[in-house]
């Protein structure tokens, strides 16, 4: 533990000394997308990751940095994007958004806009790490450390074929906020079922392709002697979490519908429902009070995400409503 952690304060150093680059280039990212013009920031990220990908064996090996090689990398390609975001903002000049001194004006009220979606944001991100720390130590006492890598590994997998449903979530929050901009409330439901459909097709496609080929992807996760054994596992977790993909959808989409209206906090509220109080509350049951072991922990997963989800699409749907009563459809 020693070693490692003056390795991981070497590159947290580096990495944290060029944190305004990570900072401005999320900004731009959001700039961007807000526009709806989601090409070039599919172009800067892809460009940054090949770049870093380019640069760390370059920087780790060839100049022999080590660990600090890898920090280097991932700085160096950030601040290069950056420079091309720059480009793009400042210099071109392309964007609807149009950035200079004059328009840097402080004003409470943007200030306020931007925080009250913000702050309830960044909280979620640190919901997640909660919620996996509760779901780990659950682990731990019913089955041991061997639970835990399963469920590590298994999870990087959801991550991976979650990112189709995160992608369209990102885009229903720029559509909605147009159309609440524009005062035309009478396409949210359109703009809410649509994305809610969608990904609840891609994530029932991702769910067959995950069950079917499961024990062709474990084997990128158990090739070693070491963790070999763990492979028959990893493969009833990964069947088991095929009924957690579609129901992402409805629990993601309907939040996601909240932050393009400004109500960041009721996004929070509805993920705190699903994540830390339903999911954490039914996979303790399963798991630990019926002793149904680690596989009652997994089902708790995915009923206590079937469960947050549907209550979240149908918050979302009485909020819908309600304003349409108020404001109109126009």
């Amino acid at each position: 533990a020693g070693s490692s952690l003056g390795l991981a304060m070497e590159y947290g150093n580096i990495v944290f000394s060029g944190s305004i680059f990570m900072v401005f280039t999320n900004i731009a990212y959001a700039i961007l997308r807000g526009e709806g013009d989601t090409k070039r920031t599919m172009y800067a990220m892809g460009a940054g990751s090949l770049i870093n990908a380019v640069l760390d064996p370059i920087l780790i090996y060839w100049a022999g940095m080590g660990i600090a090689g890898a920090a280097w990398g991932t700085v160096i390609s950030l601040l290069i994007v950056a420079m091309v975001q720059i480009y793009w903002l400042i210099v071109k000049k392309d964007t609807y958004v149009s950035l200079s001194r004059n328009a840097f004006v402080p004003s409470r009220k943007v200030m306020s806009d931007i925080l009250k979606v913000g702050i309830p944001a960044s909280v979620e991100f640190l919901l997640y790490s909660i919620d996996a720390i509760i779901i780990n130590s659950m682990l731990v006492r019913v089955s041991g450390t061997d639970a835990v890598a399963v469920y590590t590994a298994g999870w990087r997998v959801i991550m991976m074929a979650t990112i189709p449903l995160i992608a369209i979530a990102t885009a229903e929050i720029s559509v909605a906020g147009a159309a609440i901009g524009a005062r035309r409330y009478g396409n949210l439901p359109v703009i809410h079922n649509y994305s809610t459909k969608l990904g609840f097709a891609i994530g029932t496609v991702t769910a067959l392709i995950t069950g079917i080929f499961a024990p062709q992807i474990t084997m990128f996760f158990t090739y070693t002697p070491e963790s070999a054994h763990l492979a028959g596992t990893m493969v009833a977790f990964m069947h088991v979490m095929c009924l957690f993909y579609p129901f992402m959808s409805p629990g993601i989409m309907s939040a996601c519908l909240f932050q393009g209206a400004g109500k960041g906090l009721t996004s929070l509220l509805l993920n705190v429902l699903r994540d830390v109080v339903l999911i954490t509350m039914v996979a303790f049951i399963l798991g630990m009070v019926l002793g149904l072991g680690q596989e009652g922990i997994w089902w708790g997963i995915v009923f206590g995400n079937i469960a947050g989800s549907l209550l979240s699409y149908l918050w979302a749907r009485l909020y819908i409503s309600r304003l349409m009563k108020v404001k109109g459809t126009a």
